[in-house]
């Protein structure tokens, strides 16, 4: 069976880290662009950050950008979301997401992703 399995989620103070990761199982994800979302209460789902398959450059929205790095470690099948200097506004829920798109350099937040996480809690409060 193909999953996405996140963790790292947890409670943490303001200007404190987290690292989020993004583990699938049953496929590889060499292939596949994988992006990072969240959900905070009363909100819509937001794109967050993303990587591309293979090289290229990650795409970041700039209320993250600077305090969050997306990466991945191909020989562990896992795409990372390294936050730092986290904020109370960043409480959500996150959500890893998948797309098969070999051999291109770039990604998309808007683009159809398919494969998803259950999601992982974030709370950043004093």
């Amino acid at each position: 069976q193909s999953q996405l399995v996140e963790s790292g989620g947890g409670l943490v103070e303001p200007g404190g880290s987290l690292r989020l990761s993004c583990t699938a199982s049953g496929f590889t994800l060499d292939n596949f662009a994988v992006a990072w979302f969240r959900l905070a209460p009363g909100k819509t789902r937001e794109g967050v950050s993303c990587i591309p398959c293979c090289g290229g450059n990650t795409d970041t929205i700039d209320r993250v950008k600077g305090r969050f790095t997306i990466s991945r470690d191909k020989s562990v099948n896992t795409v990372y979301l390294q936050m730092n200097n986290l904020k109370p506004e960043d409480t959500a829920v996150y959500y890893c997401a998948a797309l098969f798109r070999p051999s291109q350099a770039l990604c998309h937040l808007a683009a159809p992703y398919n494969y998803w996480g259950q999601g992982t809690q974030v709370t950043v409060r004093q």
